[in-house]
C-alpha cells in the first residue's frame, strides 16, 4: 500500500470514528465470492454495501468495487486456501464463506429477522455438528447461541427450545446446569399454555433471542425465514447461517449459502464485524467456563448413561386391566414414550401414549396422575 493509499486510509478511519464515536481499527472481515448461484457480480455487491456501512472489505475474487480491497484469485478453490491463509496470519479478524469444513464440537449459530414482528433472532444451531449425539448437541447449541447472542449486545439472552425431538431431554439438562450455577434466562412461549419449549407461532414471531434445536433443523429455518418472500431461489433477509462456535475454538468463520443474496450477504459481513467489536472468543471462554463451573461436563455424562434410562423396555411387561384415561403427562420425548407407558404398567397404573397440541403426552386415570409424575420423574422422563 503506497503513501497516498495509507493518507486516504486513515482519513476515512477519522471519518468513521467522528461519525459512529468509535476510533478504533475496524475489524477486517474477508469474504469469498466465487461458487454464488447468483454469480460473482452478486457477490461484490454484498461487499461494496458492507464498506459503505463501514466494514473493511478483503474480496477475495476477480471483481473489484470502490472501498473494498479484492485479492485476486483464479478459482473458488484458490479463494478458500486464500482465505485461511489471511486467517491464520491474522491479516484478516474474520471471514465470510459459502462451506466450510468444521470439526465436530463447532456448529455454527444463525441469525435471522423473524416475519411477525421483524424480531431479530438467533437459530442455535444451523450448520456443522456440536456433539455426534443429538441431545448433548442441543444443550452445547444453547451455550453457543447465549455466547453469540452476548457478542452482538445483548445481555441477558432469553433461551427457548424449539419442539423438536429431544427438546424435553434438552430442558432438563439445562435446568440442571442453571442448578448448578450457570444463569440465563428462558423465553415463555407466546401460546397460552407458556413454557420453554417453543412453538412453530414462536419461531415466527421471535420470542427468544436464542431458539435452540438441532442443526439440520436450524437449517431448513435460516433458509425459510430468509427466502420465503422469494419464493426460496434468493434468501434476501437476516444475516445467514452465522459463525461457528465451539469450546477452543478461534477462528471466526461465518457462513452463508450458495442462495444468499447480497443484502444478505452484506448483513453478514457486518455480523461478522460485530462479533470482533464485541470480542467473542473472549466472551466463549467466560462462558464455557462458567457452564463447566456448573457442572457441564457432569451432566453430559449423566445424559449419556441415562441415554436408555427404562430397564422395562428390555423385559416384558403386560398393561393393567383397562380404565378411561383423561388425564395426562406432557414432556416425555417421543421415542421414549412406549417406554415410559411400560413403567407405569409395571407399577400397576395403566397408561396409554397420545400426543396432544404441545407433542407427546401418557395418559392414565386422574386418580393415578400425580403417582405416574413421581414414577416417570424417578425413571428419568420428565424433570
Amino acid at each position: 500500500m503506497n503513501l497516498e493509499k495509507i493518507i486516504a486510509a486513515t482519513f476515512q478511519e477519522m471519518a468513521q470514528g467522528l461519525e459512529t464515536g468509535s476510533f478504533g481499527r475496524r475489524p477486517k472481515i474477508a469474504l469469498t465470492g466465487m461458487g454464488s448461484e447468483h454469480g460473482e457480480v452478486n457477490s461484490i455487491a454484498a461487499a461494496k454495501m458492507a464498506a459503505d456501512r463501514g466494514v473493511d472489505v478483503y474480496y477475495i475474487g476477480t471483481l473489484e468495487a470502490p472501498g473494498v480491497t479484492t485479492i485476486h484469485v483464479e478459482n473458488e478453490d484458490e479463494g478458500h486456501k486464500k482465505m485461511d491463509e489471511m486467517l491464520a496470519k491474522h491479516e484478516i479478524d474474520g471471514c465470510v464463506t459459502m462451506h466450510y469444513p468444521f470439526p465436530i464440537g463447532v456448529s455454527t449459530v444463525g441469525r435471522v429477522v423473524t416475519p411477525a414482528k421483524g424480531k431479530q433472532m438467533f437459530v442455535a444451531n444451523t450448520t456443522g455438528t456440536s456433539s455426534t449425539d443429538r441431545i448433548e448437541g442441543m444443550i452445547k447449541n444453547t451455550i453457543a447461541g447465549i455466547i453469540t447472542a452476548k457478542s452482538c449486545g445483548i445481555a441477558e439472552p432469553t433461551v427457548g427450545i424449539l419442539n423438536v425431538d429431544g427438546a424435553r431431554q434438552c430442558e432438563m439438562a439445562l435446568n440442571k446446569l442453571r442448578e448448578g450455577g450457570y444463569d440465563f434466562k428462558w423465553a415463555t412461549s407466546a401460546r397460552a399454555d407458556g413454557g420453554a419449549v417453543l412453538r412453530g407461532n414462536d419461531v415466527l414471531m421471535g420470542t427468544p433471542d436464542v431458539m435452540v434445536m438441532d442443526s439440520l433443523t436450524g437449517n431448513v429455518m435460516v433458509k425459510m425465514l430468509s427466502s420465503f418472500t422469494t419464493g426460496g431461489s434468493f434468501e434476501s433477509t437476516g444475516y445467514g447461517y452465522g459463525p461457528g462456535i465451539g469450546q477452543g475454538y478461534e477462528n471466526l468463520v461465518l457462513i452463508v449459502s450458495r442462495a444468499s443474496g447480497a443484502p444478505l450477504i452484506a448483513n453478514a459481513l457486518e455480523f461478522a464485524a460485530q462479533l470482533v467489536k464485541g470480542k467473542v472468543f473472549e466472551v466463549a471462554k467466560a462462558e464455557y467456563a462458567a457452564a463447566e463451573k456448573a457442572g457441564l461436563s457432569k451432566i453430559l455424562a449423566e445424559r449419556k448413561a441415562a441415554a436408555a434410562p427404562a430397564a422395562a423396555a428390555a423385559e416384558e411387561v403386560k398393561a393393567p386391566p383397562a380404565e378411561p384415561c383423561t388425564a395426562s403427562i406432557p414432556g416425555v420425548e417421543v421415542m421414549d414414550l412406549e417406554d415410559a407407558v411400560k413403567v407405569l404398567w409395571k407399577a400397576g397404573i395403566y397408561a396409554e401414549s397420545g400426543m396432544g397440541c404441545t407433542g407427546p403426552i401418557v395418559m392414565m386415570a386422574p386418580a393415578n396422575l400425580e403417582k405416574s409424575k413421581e414414577l416417570l420423574k424417578a425413571a428419568g422422563y420428565i424433570s
